[in-house]
């Protein structure tokens, strides 16, 4: 498994020299979201696509 510093790592080789500090946090921030959400998904918390257009549904249809 890779270390958060290996990941980084790897996200600045991706972006370009010109990135900013702002483009570099944004893609940090994307790349913990992602690591939560499938964490999420590997414990069974995640809620399935069809249940949130439900939930959402009282919502939309105002």
């Amino acid at each position: 498994m890779n270390t958060a510093k290996d990941e980084v790592r790897k996200l600045l080789d991706r972006l370009p020299d010109e990135a900013s500090l702002e483009d570099i946090q944004y893609e940090v921030y994307v790349l913990d979201d992602i690591r939560r959400g499938t964490e999420e998904i590997d414990r069974g918390d995640a809620v399935e696509h069809e249940e949130v257009k439900r939930r959402l549904a009282k919502w939309l249809d105002k």
